[in-house]
């Protein structure tokens, strides 16, 4: 990755990132759409879903076509979703964000791989209030499966480890130990809060999608910046969430997405999380 780096310019390695994730996005537009209806993902090629039109190459350009086509169906000018081109770009700048921010590197792919997560899981509740089991599962094992090639950042493993061991355990299994932690609390905590609003309500507050979810959040972030994401996302959920209610006049029993909450709050935590924990950890130290 190195030779690659000095081979090729820091700002053409950014544009790539950028037209990577222009391109991914494409494809994650195919699984928001697709996954909750339990279709394939990879067959039969995008079609208008009114008129059946196969999509054509240069009809499916990222946000380009979109935009050329002014937002409609070349064949029977049905209005297309800004979602498409929303999703298209947002994976795209969060690509470069990673690469900005991490370089050319394994963070640098594990953040990308996780933004594309968080991509799906936050439209997909956020249009049908489902967190698909086939994602949760799949990004938790790649969440364990990338821990084992990036460098150990939680502390919470290496804090056992040294109290527990002469000599602590190498660093890859000290980062899986990390993801297996930060997937034991977060999922283990949002369950017990689904639970006592049960008990205590007589009916549902949080589905089990969000427990799962948090499976794969805590394998990426660890158990620090998972707890910084349950707080934020339940921040976001309320301020936004009453904001929401009080404009669209629902009641008080509308279902929010928390999904989408955690998602865009696990986002914010990537990139700004891990300054925010370390202030709080002086602030720990420092009394």
């Amino acid at each position: 990755m190195w030779q690659i780096q000095m081979v090729l310019p820091a700002p053409l390695l950014g544009i790539f990132a950028f037209v990577l994730g222009l391109i991914i996005g494409s494809f994650l537009n195919v699984c928001i759409i697709r996954i909750p209806e339990q279709k394939s993902i990879v067959m039969p090629a995008s079609a208008c879903p009114k008129c059946g039109a196969a999509i054509r190459p240069y009809d499916n350009i990222p946000v380009l076509s979109w935009v050329m086509l002014g937002g409609k169906c070349r064949a029977c000018k049905t209005k297309i979703s800004g979602m498409y081109p929303l999703v298209e770009l947002l994976t795209s700048l969060l690509f470069l964000g990673c690469y900005s921010a991490f370089g050319l590197t394994v963070e640098a792919l594990k953040w990308a791989t996780f933004s594309a997560l968080m991509i799906v899981l936050v439209f997909t509740d956020l249009r049908e209030r489902i967190l698909p089991d086939v994602v949760n599962y799949t990004g938790f094992a790649l969440g364990l499966a990338l821990s084992l090639a990036s460098k150990p950042l939680d502390g919470t493993a290496l804090w056992i480890a040294n109290r527990a061991f002469e000599f602590p355990p190498p660093a890859p299994v000290v980062s899986l130990i990390d993801a297996l932690l930060g997937a034991a609390l977060g999922s283990s905590l949002l369950w017990l809060v689904s639970e006592a609003y049960f008990r205590l309500r007589g009916r549902e507050g949080m589905g089990l999608g969000d427990v799962k979810m948090m499976l794969l959040v805590g394998a990426f972030l660890g158990v620090k910046r998972t707890l910084l994401t349950i707080f934020a996302g339940s921040l976001l959920g309320s301020v936004l969430g009453i904001a929401f209610m009080v404009a669209r006049r629902k009641e008080s029993n509308y279902e929010l997405p928390f999904g989408t909450f955690l998602g865009m709050a696990a986002l914010l935590v990537v990139f700004f999380g891990t300054p925010l924990v370390n202030w709080y950890q002086s602030l720990l130290l420092g009394r």
